[in-house]
């Protein structure tokens, strides 16, 4: 269930979108999403009392908005309750680290998506061999916690956050849903080139309809494969995996 009124966000300080989750013993949750900027604001603790069902409802709403057009992040960040500054802050789990802003009064914390991805083990790390060949193929790509740009041919984490990097897939994403709901088995990838190979058939596509929406022509090897996200890659290769199932 979705709600009309919500909170500015942290970041755009647009009104985020109020999504009523499931929570454990019956009760219900909260949520609020911001599609543009790609985070969610969860109230003191909120993160925890969420429902099993209510991360799978998550997943396939970020899922559905994935093509709602994406801004970094403001420098600063405001708790949309007291309107204060958030800290930044870094969790380790066992899928990786992530990045949080947290309110000083304790009123909560913004997360991006993939940071929440990360948190509820969504995701894997890229193998050192999955890394030296995505670099071959895509090169530059933006780093799932901050943004920023990572060129895989110099550096296998990010310069600026220092996160290591990790790709949601198909086998992450089953593993995880074990631990939530029941999810269809799927194949994991044959080899290290197998991921490559499907950012750069995602990078090109997303390349392709973007310049045809702005009437422009890209050509050359590389048009189209520079500056992947790997979060909303790795969402696009869910979605068709699991589709041809």
């Amino acid at each position: 269930m979705q709600m009309p009124d919500s909170r500015p966000c942290p970041s755009c300080h647009d009104a985020m979108e109020v999504h009523v989750l499931p929570g454990q013993y019956s009760g219900e949750v909260e949520i609020d999403f911001c599609f543009g900027c790609q985070g969610l604001w969860f109230d003191h603790m909120e993160n925890l009392k969420l429902a099993p069902e209510a991360i799978v409802t998550m997943f396939k709403a970020m899922h559905q908005h994935r093509d709602a057009r994406h801004q970094p992040l403001a420098e600063r960040l405001n708790c949309p309750q007291c309107s204060g500054p958030l800290a930044q802050g870094f969790d380790i789990v066992r899928s990786g680290r992530y990045i949080t802003h947290r309110c000083a009064s304790r009123h909560g914390r913004f997360s991006s998506f993939s940071s929440f991805m990360i948190e509820k083990g969504f995701v894997r790390q890229l193998t050192r061999p999955e890394i030296a060949d995505i670099a071959a193929k895509v090169g530059v790509i933006n780093c799932s916690n901050c943004g920023a740009p990572v060129d895989l041919r110099k550096e296998d984490a990010c310069s600026h956050c220092r996160s290591a990097l990790s790709l949601l897939d198909p086998q992450a994403v089953e593993k995880a849903l074990q631990n939530y709901a029941h999810a269809p088995s799927r194949q994991g990838w044959g080899s290290p080139t197998d991921v490559g190979d499907a950012l750069v058939a995602i990078a090109r596509e997303q390349s392709r309809a973007q310049r045809q929406a702005a009437g422009t022509t890209i050509t050359g090897p590389a048009a189209g494969v520079l500056g992947v996200d790997l979060f909303s890659a790795g969402l696009a290769l869910v979605a068709e995996l699991w589709s041809s199932a």
